[in-house]
């Protein structure tokens, strides 16, 4: 075979070669991108994580460190005091109950069932239970943590997804709380919670439809079944920020008119400029203006519903 024709073939060979290299180099690249493509998706889509993903998504540069604005003194003098408010798989269920120094002679108090954002039952969350009961209510905040705290986002995302693994227990909890108020002779009977507080304060409503008379959520998950909302009674005040993105405005106004179509008592706000979190003075995420005017509204909703004024 001569030369020229064995040089031939060779270029042949080594073109077939290159271009296998680089189909095989494009497949590689359009495979990546495709992962990539996936995983952006997958980031952009708060739907697809789960609610402990959201939440650290959503306060990953935050830490629950007081501040002035977080220990605002109550309107009139509180005492307040740790308690084991009722048995919960043979373990104690722990609180801190608060309550207005001097209530109103011959009248049992409305309670408030309170709930603790992510964070845990910390300082923030007692402080808040103390301002609460110095509108006038027994408050008492659960402990769905069984005595821990966080202060780092990684510490709260562990605690609550062990919440959510077990969520019977956290309900036997809410129950004893509400069963706690009922033996104190509780006329009525509200909860409230913040983030991760929220969304059980939503739940605590639905589990306990005759149990409870007023339900506050502040940026706490949406409930999406029609069933389960069917079983509201209580007058419902929902109150999220606009810029939430663990929590878009479009979940929260569906479950709104859902309620609506079912002839449900609920009142909705969402503030611009304000995100998730935007009522917790001890993060990064803050906007007095709107958690004044949500507090605001938060005071004269129970007032309404528990007070009957």
């Amino acid at each position: 075979m001569s030369r020229t024709i064995v040089l031939a073939i060779l270029s042949v060979s080594l073109g077939l070669v290159a271009l296998g290299a680089r189909a095989i180099g494009a497949r590689a690249i359009e495979n990546q991108a495709a992962k990539t493509a996936d995983a952006a998706a997958g980031a952009g889509n708060v739907a697809s994580l789960s609610e402990a993903d959201q939440m650290a998504a959503q306060h990953q540069h935050d830490r629950p460190a007081a501040t002035p604005a977080a220990t605002a003194a109550p309107a009139q003098p509180v005492t307040a005091e740790e308690i084991d408010f009722g048995e919960v798989q043979g373990k104690p269920a722990h609180g801190y109950l608060a309550r207005p120094q001097t209530p109103p002679a011959g009248a049992h108090l409305p309670g408030l069932i309170v709930i603790h954002e992510w964070w845990g039952l910390n300082d923030n969350i007692k402080a808040a239970t103390r301002r609460l009961a110095g509108e006038g209510y027994a408050a008492l905040a659960v402990d769905l943590y069984g005595g821990k705290v966080a202060d780092t986002p990684d510490g709260a995302k562990q605690l609550m997804s062990g919440v959510m693994a077990n969520r019977p227990a956290a309900f036997a909890v809410l129950h004893a709380a509400d069963d706690f108020f009922k033996r104190q002779g509780a006329p009525k009977i509200g909860v409230i919670g913040w983030c991760f507080g929220g969304g059980w304060s939503l739940q605590t409503a639905l589990e306990v439809p005759q149990g409870i008379d007023a339900a506050v959520v502040y940026y706490g998950q949406p409930e999406k079944d029609r069933a389960r909302l069917e079983r509201l009674r209580a007058p419902l005040l929902g109150l999220y920020g606009a810029d939430d993105q663990g929590i878009p405005p479009a979940a929260v106004h569906e479950m709104e008119a859902t309620l609506k179509q079912l002839g449900k008592s609920v009142e909705v706000h969402v503030y611009d400029g304000a995100g998730h979190a935007f009522a917790n003075p001890s993060g990064t995420n803050y906007r007095p203006a709107a958690a004044d005017d949500a507090w605001q509204r938060t005071v004269a909703f129970f007032k309404q519903h528990l007070q009957g004024a």
